[in-house]
């Protein structure tokens, strides 16, 4: 049966923050001994907030949460959120795997200096769908906290329909829906209700949902290529506001294919974080037992950051590049 969040958790959504453009899961940097690596955190969130990133998402599953033991994941919110300058939002996977722990990891990040929280359904359970939206509605109405709800079926199976997700995005804590299907359909639903909220889609071209979302009126891409072209990703994700946008929209997506199809030609994150690795940026090794690209496909993804110009774009030194894909 549909949850409700009671009367007074819906009578205004006044005042709801909204995020329109590039939305990028970031990866989690890790020192050579594994351990999280915050001046590169440091780095990584001021290249993003000088090429046009509106928001970023720590410790989504480009970010290895899934890897991060409960006590790293308390410390990135708060030395993460204290490196906060007004350019962009700054959320946070605050997911647990029950209802109680997903609430516990909100306060805790509402009370160092969060923006908001991404939620997706817990990991392995496979619940029903009345009972996520129970979920999502029960942590939205504890916590006083911007959250953004992901449909992410083809990780955690449980797939939402847009009744599920209309009624979840009336809550006024519930600003942001990012979809991972591939309905184009259920997108258009969402979005011809006009709910105040944004509504954004992965960048995975498989799944087929930009070009539609965009053109639909969606507000932006929920993204991880941004790690490799935040710029790109900026350009790409910008809301039709008038018909030029959709060309400059067009000839972006044309150009980004080849890079959209490399960064999920693996396991999130495998295929972004090592080529990160491989042209420079302060990314690190994945936690195992995931383990970076060989070689020759590594090769490939740094053809294509030559063949784009991003070296040239910023500063990356790729013949170093080159020779690491090599090895």
């Amino acid at each position: 049966m549909p949850v409700s969040c009671g009367p007074d958790k819906r009578e205004t959504t006044m005042g709801k923050l909204r995020i329109e453009g590039s939305f990028v899961a970031l990866i989690t940097p890790f020192n050579a001994d594994g351990s999280v690596d915050f001046g590169a955190f440091r780095t990584l969130l001021d290249w993003h907030a000088a090429n046009g990133t509106a928001a970023v998402l720590i410790m989504g599953s480009t970010g290895e949460v899934s890897m991060l033991a409960p006590e790293e994941r308390r410390e990135i919110v708060e030395k993460t959120a204290a490196m906060k300058d007004g350019r962009m939002h700054f959320f946070y996977g605050c997911t647990g795997p029950s209802t109680a722990a997903t609430i516990k990891y909100l306060a805790h990040a509402k009370a160092v200096g969060a923006d908001g929280a991404i939620l997706a359904a817990p990991a392995y359970i496979c619940a029903p769908e009345d009972d996520i939206e129970a979920y999502f509605a029960e942590c939205a109405d504890a916590v006083e906290l911007p959250i953004g709800i992901y449909n992410n079926p083809p990780r955690v199976k449980s797939d939402l329909h847009w009744d599920h997700l209309l009624r979840l995005l009336r809550h006024p804590n519930i600003v942001v829906l990012k979809e991972s299907t591939t309905r184009v359909g259920q997108v258009a639903q969402v979005l011809a209700a006009r709910p105040d909220a944004a509504v954004m889609c992965c960048d995975s071209p498989n799944l087929g949902l930009v070009v539609p979302t965009m053109s639909l009126g969606g507000h932006g891409t929920a993204n991880m290529t941004g790690n490799l072209d935040p710029a790109g990703m900026a350009l790409l994700s910008k809301p039709w506001a008038d018909p030029a946008q959709s060309e400059v929209f067009r000839e972006t997506y044309l150009r980004l294919l080849p890079l959209l199809h490399f960064t999920y030609s693996a396991i999130n994150p495998v295929a972004v974080k090592s080529l990160m690795k491989a042209v420079g940026l302060p990314a690190g090794d994945l936690r195992r037992p995931l383990s970076g690209l060989k070689p020759d496909h590594l090769a490939k993804g740094v053809q294509i950051v030559r063949d784009l110009g991003l070296d040239a774009r910023y500063g990356w030194r790729l013949p170093q590049a080159l020779a690491l894909a090599a090895e």
